[in-house]
């Protein structure tokens, strides 16, 4: 299972969003980038993942509407233990919505 930290910036920017683009936020992230996360990672075309140029590791998730966030693999936290274990299921950590 994926696990995530949000960054005090995302936090500040989710809580700017109206309820319905908030809404419409989870539903990409729980719909679409979990299971392709649980899958392996591939994601769909739909989500338009990229990587965010001159900052290393940072990617870009877009979905219709103009919404935007931008998040980074961290190192997977199991029972809230930091460990050095190489999973399929990295954690995510959300930089800017």
């Amino acid at each position: 299972m994926p696990t995530y930290e949000a960054l005090p910036r995302f936090t500040t920017d989710l809580h700017r969003l109206t309820p319905e683009q908030r809404r419409t936020f989870h539903r990409v992230v729980t719909r679409s980038f979990v299971p392709d996360l649980r899958a392996g990672g591939h994601f769909r075309t739909g989500l338009r993942i990229k990587r965010v140029r001159r900052m290393p590791g940072v990617y870009e998730l877009t979905w219709s509407g103009g919404g935007r966030a931008t998040w980074s693999y961290g190192t997977e936290r199991i029972r809230g233990v930091l460990t050095e274990l190489t999973s399929t299921f990295p954690q995510v950590r959300w930089h800017v919505c």
